[in-house]
């Protein structure tokens, strides 16, 4: 859509002729009032008539002094007391959700790590920030300022986008001062990138480092998700895909964060992968969308509601689910006692249900005749067939968001020991697991090597 040359920037203005059904003779930047008249009435594109431009100016304006630069600090350990002055570690993008109570949204991985925080704004302020509470599974951190005159943005519901919406990312990216880009919602529900809590909002809008927290925009200047990731072929650079939490997912943990300074989640005691064209082979299923339930806890919601392994979920809350990401998008921002209808495949045939949420727990250790669920994680007895000659219990699953999942255990894995304490089969990882008080360290075979996770400090 655009052409630089010589150091100026040409809009095509055919392009946008075509969009708004004028003729050709309309592409020059001095057109007549009446064609100008016409624009206005004929195009969906906003038209300044003052200037005689196409413009989504006034309907962003309006957002942009509330999109701010987070600076994260940490503290140095140098031999000199000049050297123990907070340094930089990082910076990303904000915005403020909330101008009376100075609360801005960020992502959690601009703000991990540090010890101090400073938020630099459109007009030229620059304040000390506190960290109010910050959420890993979702990638969503909320910092709280003291200062008047703030601006805060309007939230849009994100359940209400389509792929081909415009969208805007604002932040401050590469150094540069508070940059505004423009594409289009590239795709919805998208996840698989890490085990989290994903449901991304897909854009083109050029996002590059930088950018992390900040908003992604709807045409009239209302948030509709928080850039968080991209996609890129090499160097980091932006490739035209990425990926933003959707404002339905950010409401719910920015509240929980202001409220409890961590999110509560509900829990269901199923564990879900996603469904791929190999696991829809061996199930002979001619599908490649949708979760697969890995494993059921006895006594837990998902039994009481019907669910069994390798049960497809294709639809949770009447959205259709695409993966695992899905159903943990939508369980990870439901309340405890919720009822979630579900509709699901078993050999074959769809079937309905409804899955309660319960109060999380404090991980606790489930052992039933074939598998094992602690701290987010499912395990199995090895079979012939995993090619493992030592004794040991297999990883089926770990769900996303969990205590294991962020120590980074794996599906696939295969438990030896707990501790000092060697593991032969699923009972005894589960009385090692349920005996250990002052910490739990796992150790892993993962492909031929051995590690050590350590899953509770």
């Amino acid at each position: 859509m655009l052409v630089v040359s010589t150091g100026r920037t040409v809009v095509l203005a055919a392009v946008l002729a075509l969009m708004a059904g004028l003729p050709a003779q309309a592409q020059t930047p001095y057109e007549p009032a009446p064609a100008r008249a016409r624009a206005a009435a004929i195009t969906p594109i906003p038209f300044d008539t003052r200037r005689g431009v196409f413009s989504f100016a006034s309907q962003l304006e309006r957002s942009l002094p509330a999109v701010v630069q987070v600076t994260t600090l940490g503290r140095s350990e140098g031999p000199r007391s000049g050297d123990n002055e907070p340094l930089p570690l990082a910076t990303g993008s904000g915005v403020i959700l909330d101008a009376a109570a100075g609360i801005i949204v960020t992502n959690n991985h601009v703000v991990e790590g540090g010890s101090k925080f400073t938020v630099d704004m459109l007009d030229g302020r620059l304040v000390d920030a506190v960290l109010i509470g910050a959420d890993k599974a979702t990638d969503i951190a909320v910092l709280r300022i003291e200062a008047t005159g703030l601006s805060q943005v309007a939230v849009a519901d994100s359940d209400a986008l389509r792929s081909g919406d415009l969208a805007f990312a604002v932040g401050y990216p590469l150094g540069l001062d508070q940059t505004l880009t423009m594409g289009v919602i590239s795709g919805l529900g998208r996840s698989g990138m890490g085990d989290a809590v994903e449901d991304y909002i897909q854009t083109d809008a050029a996002v590059n480092s930088g950018n992390s927290g900040g908003p992604l925009l709807d045409s009239l200047g209302r948030l509709i998700g928080i850039n968080t990731s991209i996609l890129s072929g090499g160097g980091g650079g932006n490739d035209g895909i990425a990926f933003a939490v959707p404002s339905r997912i950010m409401l719910y943990v920015v509240g929980q964060l202001r409220a409890f300074g961590e999110v509560r989640r509900g829990s269901t005691g199923a564990i879900f992968g996603s469904l791929n064209a190999e696991r829809a082979q061996a199930l002979g299923l001619h599908i490649v969308r949708g979760a697969i339930v890995d494993d059921v806890a006895p006594g837990s919601p998902a039994e009481a509601a019907g669910l069994q392994r390798n049960d497809i979920i294709t639809r949770i809350q009447n959205r259709p689910v695409a993966n695992a990401g899905s159903v943990r998008a939508t369980i990870g921002i439901a309340a405890p006692g919720a009822r979630l209808p579900l509709v699901y495949l078993r050999g074959g045939h769809e079937q309905t249900t409804v899955l309660q949420v319960e109060v999380t727990g404090p991980d606790p250790v489930v052992l039933g005749a074939t598998a094992v669920q602690a701290y987010g994680a499912g395990f199995r007895n090895l079979r012939s067939g995993d090619g493992v000659t030592q004794d040991g219990v297999l990883v089926t699953a770990v769900e996303g968001g969990s205590i294991a999942a962020m120590q980074q255990l794996r599906a696939g894995d295969v438990v030896t020991a707990v501790g000092d304490v060697a593991v032969a089969d699923i009972q005894t990882l589960a009385a090692a697991l349920s005996a250990a008080t002052d910490g739990i360290s796992l150790t892993v075979l993962r492909d031929g090597e051995t590690e050590t996770i350590a899953l509770v400090g």
